[in-house]
């Protein structure tokens, strides 16, 4: 058996689900709310039964957990309307509340290391350039679905998926999403590649006996 969770892989889940509550409590729209933080709910819905049998290295639930924090700050609020967004707009001189820019920044940096970490536990792929063109090709799969999930929302409810569109006008805003996404990825691989080598080794060289 694996030993027990660690205390703050703990504290982090506890954390996320008493988030998740408070920010369901008063959001500002519903139904945008729902759509923004069902990602965070399946991840928690598949991670924490599996954990014992496919445990993550620390470095990528520390960034899951950080992906989920953006996700249900941007569904309380909505993403056009998030307090940072708007010091962020005044700061960068620009008239455009560019959270959901952040947003779709972790939508690449995340699921570059998920399937980073995938990919080479799994002994799917042998050679570094390699995985790195196919992560970055999963990335931008998950991009481009993304936007295609929030073109049938669209066309499902029509003007009141406004809020979970979140444009706010901006002509190229489904390009520039999957621009972030992109750019998060290669942030990924290139600040985080040889930390996160180094804990699937350790992950991985666990004594047989503490993963049965």
């Amino acid at each position: 058996m694996y030993p027990k969770p660690p205390t703050a892989l703990i504290v982090a889940t506890l954390s996320l689900v008493g988030l998740l509550v408070y920010s369901g409590i008063a959001p500002f729209d519903r139904p945008t709310w729902a759509l923004e933080v069902a990602p965070v709910v399946i991840a928690l819905a598949v991670m924490i039964p599996t954990w014992r049998r496919f445990p993550l290295t620390g470095l990528l639930y520390c960034c899951i957990f950080l992906h989920a924090v953006v996700l249900i700050v941007g569904g309380t609020y909505t993403y056009a309307r998030v307090p940072f967004g708007f010091q962020l707009a005044d700061l960068l001189g620009i008239a455009r509340n560019p959270y959901d820019k952040i947003g779709h920044f972790f939508q690449g940096f995340v699921p570059a290391m998920a399937a980073r970490e995938i990919l080479i536990r799994g002994a799917y792929i042998s050679g570094r350039r390699m995985l790195n063109f196919l992560v970055v090709c999963v990335v931008l799969a998950i991009s481009a679905f993304y936007e295609l999930i929030e073109w049938w929302v669209a066309e499902l409810i029509g003007q009141g998926a406004d809020e979970f569109l979140g444009t706010q006008g901006y002509a190229w805003d489904t390009q520039s999403d999957m621009f972030f996404a992109l750019t998060g990825a290669i942030a990924a691989l290139i600040c985080l590649s040889r930390q996160h080598d180094r804990q699937i080794e350790e992950l991985t060289r666990r004594p047989a006996a503490t993963r049965k």
